[in-house]
């Protein structure tokens, strides 16, 4: 029996990625990491900054995330999103420019928490993935 599912990101632009033989996606839910196999049950999660890791047989794909929503039904995953790159094209000195500016944003006092925490992730989740 078949362990794989299908994932489809998307963003306003084009469809971004889609793939029928995933067996394991983890993404960046606002409730945490979360790893979703073929069979998890149906959800519908807001995605924060982070890295989503879609796994097959002998692939391993790596994309950045600001935001977007996810939704798991009948073994479909879609992931809408209005921010995204793959990691293989990531580009070091964009990678740097972007934590400067978020952390340039963090200093303003008149952030509310959601904000704050919102941008802390993104300056995690990249600072992560400069390092690598």
């Amino acid at each position: 029996m078949s362990e794989e599912f299908k994932v489809e990101i998307v963003n306003p632009e084009k469809s971004f990625f889609s793939d029928d033989n995933v067996s394991e996606v983890i993404i960046p839910a606002f409730e945490g990491e979360m790893g979703i196999l073929k069979d998890h049950i149906s959800i519908i999660s807001f995605l924060k900054p982070g890295v989503i890791r879609i796994l097959s047989k002998n692939l391993e794909e790596k994309f950045y995330v600001e935001d977007g929503i996810v939704e798991f039904k009948d073994n479909h995953l879609s992931v809408l999103t209005s921010s995204i790159f793959n990691l293989k094209n990531a580009d070091k000195v964009e990678i740097d420019k972007s934590i400067r500016d978020a952390e340039k944003i963090l200093k303003n006092s008149e952030l509310d928490d959601n904000k704050k925490f919102i941008i802390e992730q993104k300056i995690e989740s990249l600072k992560s993935i400069s390092l690598s």
